[in-house]
């Protein structure tokens, strides 16, 4: 077997024998025995490596690698576990056994000089569940919306609580949103459908809170702009800036949005980078992640937000003009409009309103135009407004433009190479748990490779370094040798004027340059 083998110098660098102590508590002592923990890990690294998905094609393929048997250790005609055996093994390890995994091999890049960690970029895409599209079912409310508004109008009535074991197929959306569940359900009765697939003119109709996978309930309706729409999971990553190394993966509801999963990703990057001796200092990522709530947690943290502006955060408004140090909004005609207090929205986000006085809007000439509706003038303002501004303002800067080209050429190829190269163009398991193990299993695979890539290139690296030296000190030689001349010349040449004086001056200049002295 060739010295420079994938797998033969996998075997040689990566020691999974701590895995023993950290599955010790899932087997027992008694029965048959089951598959060793160390040759399933081996075995699930193989299969990411490889870009196989299904249990069954990965051991007919090690069989038949004479390298892979060596890496699991294992001879020519000794028998493989079963294919089942593995799919069980997967759903009774715990996620904590797979992190251990993925952080054993970010400690090894970070010993190599692979991770910077001052700057991450964060990033997500969805990932095909799965399911089917075509077997989606309506929810069931836990009571028909007619008389659940009912209930509401009625005054003074007890809230009935019924106690569910699951809410598996049971619409649990928020009060507010059941006004457009109806709405939803009278177009489905009106224009009933059978299987919908992706691609049905009906599908657009479809939504989690109307419609659930029984196959596979913890996926979620997603679409991409310019794509049909189909039952997904949330990949959040992270990567290192310095050479591409994955900080942080994990899988998520795939309809959530990006902004709300900042925060505890952050916590958990930090976590991982505080282990092994470093802090971040700088986050990338798209307007997906803009939020005032995380340029606020993000900056208490001392971490600088690389994050473009986008929402509701307006950087100029139309008739004002806005005082950041006075906090107080100044009209075209003159007059101010101050800042009166906090108010809540109704999702119960915090806003600042500003409010002019009745006797300069009603007089004003503009007031058609400016304010037709009310008697004076009220503007709201996101209560992070100063957190907005300073983004913004580090968007529109040379650094910040920089940093998106960064962003853009760091974490997006990440995810391409593990959708084609590592086994994550699908999740073929079922549920979020299960998922979050194939997503931290590709990733640990990625970091993986990069590691034994940068451990092939040693050998050059070392002969480089010891050329360098050879010259180094050849050249050090030659300056004491150089130096030790130059001490000798100066001696010569201190006597060189007394020597002057006593030659004729015709013969001065040939006899001084015969001592090679101008």
């Amino acid at each position: 077997m060739p010295k420079d083998n994938l797998y033969r110098r996998l075997k040689e660098s990566l020691d999974l024998n701590y895995i023993y102590k950290d599955t010790r508590e899932l087997y027992g002592s008694t029965g048959n025995p089951s598959i060793d923990p160390v040759v399933f890990f081996k075995l699930m690294l193989t299969g990411y490596l490889e870009n196989i998905t299904s249990d069954r094609k990965l051991i007919e393929h090690c069989a038949m690698r004479m390298d892979i048997l060596y890496f699991l250790g294992y001879d020519i005609d000794e028998p493989l576990p079963w294919h089942s055996t593995i799919s069980r093994t997967r759903q009774l390890y715990p996620a904590t056994v797979f992190e251990s995994l993925f952080n054993k091999v970010f400690t090894l890049c970070v010993d190599k000089g692979m991770v910077s960690g001052h700057t991450q970029a964060m990033d997500s895409a969805p990932v095909k569940a799965n399911a089917s599209m075509e077997s989606l079912e309506l929810k069931k409310p836990f009571q028909s919306i007619e008389r659940h508004f009912e209930a509401i109008d009625t005054e003074n009535q007890e809230p009935v609580i019924t106690a569910t074991p699951s809410t598996v197929g049971l619409i649990t959306a928020p009060q507010h949103h059941l006004n457009r569940v109806k709405h939803v359900h009278d177009k489905l009765r009106k224009n009933p459908v059978g299987a919908s697939g992706a691609s049905h003119e009906k599908a657009q109709l479809f939504s989690n809170k109307t419609h659930y996978s029984p196959h596979d309930p913890d996926a979620r309706i997603s679409v991409k702009p310019g794509k049909a729409r189909k039952l997904n999971y949330h990949c959040s990553m992270a990567v290192d800036t310095g050479q591409g190394v994955i900080s942080h993966i994990q899988a998520d509801f795939a309809d959530g949005r990006d902004s709300q999963y900042l925060p505890a990703m952050t916590v958990q990057v930090q976590n991982r980078l505080k282990a092994n001796e470093l802090r971040m200092t700088e986050l990338l990522a798209d307007a997906g992640y803009s939020n005032g709530f995380n340029y606020e947690f993000l900056e208490l943290r001392n971490i600088t937000p690389w994050i473009p502006v986008f929402g509701k955060y307006k950087p100029e408004r139309e008739w004002v003009t806005y005082d950041r140090k006075e906090d107080v909004f100044t009209c075209t005609m003159g007059k101010t409009i101050p800042f009166k207090g906090f108010e809540r929205t109704s999702d119960g986000k915090p806003i600042k309103g500003y409010r002019a006085s009745k006797k300069d809007c009603i007089p004003c000439v503009l007031k058609d135009s400016c304010t037709p509706k009310s008697l004076f003038k009220r503007i709201y303002t996101t209560a992070y407004d100063d957190h907005y501004h300073r983004a913004y303002e580090r968007q529109l800067s040379r650094r910040g433009k920089r940093m998106k080209r960064v962003r853009q050429s760091t974490v997006e190829p990440v995810f391409g190479s593990l959708v084609h190269h590592y086994g994550l163009s699908k999740i073929s398991v079922l549920g979020k748990a299960a998922a979050h193990k194939v997503m931290l299993m590709a990733a640990t695979c990625f970091n993986l490779k990069k590691y034994l890539k940068a451990f092939k290139r040693k050998p050059v690296n070392s002969k480089a370094i010891e050329a360098l030296t050879h010259l180094n000190g050849v050249f050090t030689e030659s300056i004491i040798s150089f130096y030790i001349y130059l001490s000798k010349f100066n001696k010569v040449t201190q006597a060189i004027p007394n020597f002057r004086k006593n030659l004729p001056s015709s013969a001065t200049a040939t006899t001084v340059s015969a001592y090679g002295v101008n």
